[in-house]
């Protein structure tokens, strides 16, 4: 007995009829599907759209994550959309004030209207015959497997599993005998008043945690292997507030957005090519707030040069204030194993705690943790080429969002967006139903690169052999340059002799 899926699939069913068939399938209802539902809704009216979240709200990470502090390390002139201006105070702001925008944006342009929840997305076939995608998803509610048909498939869903982080296996965990917790999963009944907390790590999330907690706690320790770099910016930008008071809103969140761009641009450009002159910067920063008798050398001196992995902000210096008030201690030393009160380091100290946090990174995935299948053949990512960072060489119909590892994430969402709205409006007129990228003769001889290049952090490094491959020539690059891609896309023409079109 043929399933509702396989009749799709087959072509035995009429697909204009049916109610679960939508011209764009957006898997995924953060700040990235809330984009891309504005993006298609602006510029190809034309074109029917659904969003289905696996989860029973919208919001994506901001909504996920609940820990302490919860909050963004770039401003939100660049992380909120270039449409809609953010109207707070604070430019580094924190996870409730974005899950607010985000919510605000999404009613604001009916978006919400087109969102499906509770529907975990785990299967997707592409088939010619139809020119469709059948998606088969799970109701997190009942757990009954449904089915939706799309022409065009849209995957907003980021680039970390929902499921859980990254945890490294440590040696005693289960010898200790509080609670040992990821900030991904963060109890809402963890009380930490009056407690001594370890936070292993060093990344965002641990300095983020360290300071938020140690208001409240008895004593907080950030426990890390080796330093990262860390820089100290103001939560609320001077020269915004002075932009804002004498331009109207919509324009001064371009003028900064663009100055923010620009900036950041500029820094990353000088690590790449004078990396010891931001090093010796930001060193200098840490030195001036910590004084001259903190080991700077030993804590926050990292052995690589800046940008090599993401760098953490610190708004307002809070981490340092809180080191300086005695309510936080970094330590830099290795596990040797958890006790029953503490961890034991291999120097041989041990530090006590009641809790301990494992702020030790993401697990990531590749486009929603689903199975993809193009006429019956599964597909291997990895034996894929990226195009543009946004599309997969000899897949169908089919474009994913992925930010910048070095700026904000929702500027390649609004690239990426509008590229597709091209991209459909491009085959309405041409009357395509199909666009697949492929490489070219001219390409077959390309050296393979990884799809994130130059850029040494673990959870990134530990994800690239899944992901796909980038050459060294347009259109098969995933570069990390907004402002060059922007260039690029305005120049590109969409019918480019490697996205192929047919009826």
């Amino acid at each position: 007995m043929s399933t509702l899926g396989d009749d799709v699939i087959s072509g035995n069913i009429d697909l204009v009829t049916s109610p679960n068939h939508t011209d764009v399938l957006i898997v995924g209802a953060g700040i990235s599907g809330i984009g891309a539902g504005y993006y298609l809704q602006t510029e190809c009216p034309d074109r029917s759209y659904t969003i289905i979240e696996g989860r029973a709200d919208l919001g994506g990470t901001w909504d996920l994550f609940r820990y302490p502090g919860i909050r963004s390390d770039s401003d939100m002139y660049t992380l909120g959309y270039g449409f809609r201006p953010w109207k707070e105070e604070k430019a580094i702001a924190d996870g409730p004030s974005i899950l607010a925008y985000v919510r605000e944006t999404a009613e604001e342009f009916g978006v919400d209207e087109h969102i499906v929840f509770n529907q975990l997305a785990t299967k997707a076939d592409w088939s010619t015959k139809t020119s469709t995608w059948t998606v088969t998803t799970t109701n997190s509610v009942t757990g009954k497997a449904e089915v939706r048909t799309c022409s065009f498939l849209f995957m907003c869903s980021g680039y970390y599993s929902y499921k859980g982080g990254y945890e490294p296996e440590f040696p005693g965990r289960d010898a200790f005998a509080g609670p040992v917790v990821h900030p991904q999963k963060w109890p809402e009944d963890l009380d930490y008043t009056d407690k001594n907390v370890v936070v292993i790590g060093s990344g965002a999330t641990a300095v983020t945690l360290v300071p938020a907690m140690a208001a409240d706690a008895k004593h907080v320790t950030m426990l890390q292997r080796s330093p990262s770099y860390v820089a100290p910016l103001p939560s609320i930008d001077p020269i915004a507030q002075r932009v804002r008071s004498a331009l109207p809103e919509k324009l001064a969140h371009s003028v900064l957005r663009w100055k923010n761009v620009r900036y950041t641009d500029f820094v990353y450009e000088k690590t790449r090519t004078k990396p010891h002159l931001v090093r010796k910067r930001l060193l200098k920063e840490v030195r001036e707030a910590m004084g001259p008798d903190y080991d700077v050398d030993t804590h926050f001196t990292p052995s690589y040069d800046p940008w090599d992995q993401r760098l953490c902000v610190v708004p307002d210096g809070d981490l340092f204030e809180a080191i300086k008030a005695g309510d936080a201690t970094v330590v830099t030393d290795h596990i040797d194993t958890f006790t029953k009160t503490g961890i034991l380091l291999e120097s041989g100290d041990e530090l006590d705690a009641d809790i301990i946090v494992t702020a030790t990174g993401l697990q990531l995935v590749t486009l929603g943790e689903m199975d993809f299948v193009v006429d019956g053949e599964l597909i291997d990512f990895s034996q894929t080429w990226t195009y543009r960072g946004m599309g997969y060489s000899d897949i169908p119909n089919l474009m994913s969002t992925f930010g910048y590892i070095n700026a904000s994430w929702t500027l390649r969402v609004d690239l990426t967006c509008k590229y597709v709205a091209d991209l459909l409006n491009h085959m309405s007129s041409v009357g395509a139903k199909r666009c697949v990228p492929r490489l070219r003769a001219s390409d077959a001889d390309m050296p393979e690169r990884p799809y994130i290049d130059d850029f040494s952090s673990g959870y990134m490094q530990r994800m690239m052999p899944f992901l796909p491959r980038q050459g060294d020539r347009q259109p098969w690059l995933n570069t990390q340059r907004y402002v060059a891609d922007k260039k690029e896309l305005r120049r590109a023409r969409i019918d480019d002799g490697v996205m192929q079109f047919s009826a």
